[in-house]
């Protein structure tokens, strides 16, 4: 239980930090330090950020492996990345990014993604 707990917390750090390389970026124009920088100066700075989430990401996938003496199958790794990561993209683009609203088709997909999980994890 304790690994599977810590994996999906690694996963959760791990998802925060990828979130915020690939969407963060679109905030910078409102920071003076960086409303004057180019792409390639902002995709380095998002590769930076990046580069933190996999500290997080690859022993996440590393200790949840079953085949490591995890609890969790590739595929379930997967799924649970997957909806973290959706997770995660939901609460930042609502919190950051204030234009965003969540809309009855987006918790009609939520509920499928936790379909999906039931039934990947479904023995």
């Amino acid at each position: 239980m304790l690994k599977g707990t810590l994996t999906i917390f690694l996963l959760m750090l791990s998802n925060t930090f990828m979130t915020f390389a690939w969407y963060g970026h679109l905030k910078f124009k409102e920071m003076k330090l960086t409303e004057n920088l180019g792409l390639v100066s902002i995709v380095l700075i998002s590769w930076g950020i990046a580069l933190f989430e996999y500290f997080f990401q690859v022993p996440a996938n590393r200790i949840g492996f079953r085949e490591n003496g995890g609890p969790f199958s590739l595929i379930e790794l997967k799924i649970i990345q997957e909806v973290v990561s959706l997770s995660v993209f939901i609460l930042v683009s609502v919190m950051l990014f204030k234009t965003e609203t969540l809309k009855m088709n987006h918790f009609i997909g939520m509920f499928f993604m936790i379909l999906a999980v039931y039934f990947i994890f479904k023995k």
